[in-house]
Order: C-alpha cells, then sequence, then structure tokens
C-alpha cells in the first residue's frame, strides 16, 4: 500500500488531493484546538499531502510554526513551492525524526491508509503534547449492505481499514492515549464534490443525526470523528 503514495498511482486516481477538502478540514481543527484551548505555538501534520490544511491553519494561528510531513514525492512537489516563512514542508516520515516534538501533531484522515496503523499511532506518541485525529467512519448499517461504497474508498482512495466510533475511540486508549475530547464531522455532507448518492442522503442523514446522532451514524454513515488525545 505504501507505493501507493510514493509513486504516481494516488495522484492518478485523485489529481487535486483532495485540496478542496482543506478549507472544511482546516475549519474543525480550528474549532477542536479553540474549545480545548490547545498551544499552538508549534503545529505539525503528518500526510500533510499538498499542504493545504496546514495553510489555511496559518491564517488562523499567525504566530505558529507549522511543520508539514509527507512521504509521497508528487504531493510534496505540489507543496514545496506553497512553503512560507511560518510554514515549512519536509519530504520525510516523521517517525524517522525521533528528536522532533511539537505541541500539537495533526493526523488528519491518515490511519485508515497505514498497513501496521497501531504500531504508527502507538510510536507517534512522543511527537507531541497533543494529537489530534480525524478518522472517517466508514462502517454502518448502510455502507455494509451496499459494500459497494466501502470497495470505492479502497480502490479510489486507499482505505484498508474501516471504523465506527467505538472502535476507533478504542483503538486509540488500546495504544496508550487518553481521549481529551471527540465529536462528529459530517464530512460527507459537507465536503465539496461529494457522489450524488452522498447528496441525496444529506436530508435524512441530517435529520436523523439531529434527533439521535449516534444512532444515525451507525445507520446511515456519512460522519467522521474528529479527536484530541494525548
Amino acid at each position: 500500500m505504501k507505493e501507493l503514495y510514493e509513486g504516481d498511482s494516488y495522484g492518478k486516481n485523485n489529481p487535486t488531493w483532495h485540496e478542496e477538502d482543506a478549507p472544511w478540514k482546516a475549519s474543525q481543527i480550528e474549532h477542536i484546538m479553540k474549545r480545548n484551548n490547545l498551544p499552538h505555538e508549534h503545529i505539525c501534520e503528518i500526510g500533510c499531502g499538498t499542504g493545504e490544511i496546514l495553510l489555511n491553519l496559518e491564517r488562523t494561528f499567525p504566530t505558529a510554526r507549522l511543520s508539514g510531513y509527507e512521504v509521497s514525492p508528487d504531493a510534496f512537489r505540489r507543496a514545496a513551492p506553497k512553503a512560507t516563512h511560518h510554514t515549512q514542508f519536509y519530504l520525510k516520515d516523521l517517525l524517522d525524526e525521533p528528536n522532533l516534538q511539537f505541541d500539537v501533531v495533526l493526523i488528519i484522515d491518515v490511519i485508515e491508509h497505514v498497513e501496521d496503523y497501531i504500531s504508527f499511532i502507538k510510536r507517534l506518541r512522543p511527537f507531541g503534547t497533543f494529537k489530534v485525529f480525524h478518522i472517517p467512519l466508514d462502517l454502518s448499517a448502510q455502507s455494509i449492505l451496499r459494500a459497494w461504497p466501502i470497495a470505492e474508498l479502497r480502490r479510489n482512495v486507499g482505505h484498508i481499514h474501516y471504523f465506527f466510533k467505538q472502535s476507533a475511540l478504542a483503538t486509540l486508549e488500546d495504544c496508550g492515549y487518553t481521549i481529551v475530547d471527540h465529536c462528529y464531522t459530517a464530512s460527507r455532507l459537507e465536503l465539496p464534490n461529494q457522489a450524488w448518492t452522498s447528496r441525496l442522503m444529506r436530508l435524512p442523514r441530517r435529520l436523523l443525526f439531529a434527533a439521535e446522532p449516534d444512532l444515525a451514524v451507525r445507520l446511515l454513515g456519512g460522519y467522521s470523528l474528529l479527536v484530541v488525545a494525548t
């Protein structure tokens, strides 16, 4: 699976590297960081793609130093020219840089792509005081019954692990993390360029979520989980 990102396959399947999603994702991160008064002098993102999330966060935290680590040469070629005085990008695996320490490490839509995600999560612990995970909740009654949405995620964007809320939180706790805060994000409802089937499901998802959030996500999906952990 690593070859998908270190080669050009992912870029061919996803030519924008989902840059259009970055403002929305950055706004979710900003909200939960401010809600928990997280320090932000030095923020790092592992698997930063083309860097757009960090560049959006730079506008929110203009005095912060932001570092983006990416293993894909294709994504790095797009990120590097956009570096600023406050935001720098590195074509490196953060886990190979053992002496680095940050206030906050962002792991945004990453662990579902990593073959040995348990080891990956455990090895991340020393790198930051706080970690912010964004984890797609791909498992729902609807996705299992229909089957093809999960198959498409595997083929097109490389999701090889699938979570629901309880399994995501339990995974982090089993890896030694303490959960500080968590919330749902309406990823399939609010991100741009969604498939027509996702657009069709927006109203029933919102209506059921307003009444019973956990039940809505378990039955109909469409949400991700944003987690602050130490």
